[in-house]
């Protein structure tokens, strides 16, 4: 017998913070739960595939995921990302500074007994 727990879908921000950078055409997320208990679903849903994916329309070819269990947060490093860099195309937005709020926006599944304890550090940082 499978137990099925109710969800909530949510935006990553939601649960999670960025930081971001670039350097020539690679971009360079991580991504920092509020909560440390937050990792595991991270983890589970924050995948190489669903990140090249999210950043597909943008060129992006490969997709790299480091997990920093002891911090906890993940690092994604994302290759062809930036349209050639930021001295390379007319477009000034492209940034990898900016492209943590694109990542943050990819959709969770958050067991709904668990959204306030994994959302609270958001709303102290508000």
């Amino acid at each position: 017998m499978s137990v099925v727990l109710d969800t909530v879908r949510l935006r990553l921000h939601d649960i999670a913070h960025g930081r971001s950078g670039d350097k020539g055409n690679r971009s360079n997320i991580s991504v920092i739960p509020y909560a440390d208990t937050a990792y595991d679903l991270l983890l589970e849903q924050v995948t190489e595939e669903r990140v090249l994916k999210l950043f597909g329309h943008k060129g992006a070819s490969a997709v790299i995921r480091y997990e920093l269990p002891n911090l906890p947060a993940l690092n994604f490093v994302i290759d062809d990302a930036l349209e050639g860099g930021v001295n390379s195309t007319l477009n000034l937005d492209l940034h990898g500074k900016t492209l943590s709020f694109m990542l943050l926006d990819l959709p969770v599944e958050v067991p709904l007994e668990r959204v306030e304890e994994f959302t609270k550090g958001r709303m102290q940082n508000q």
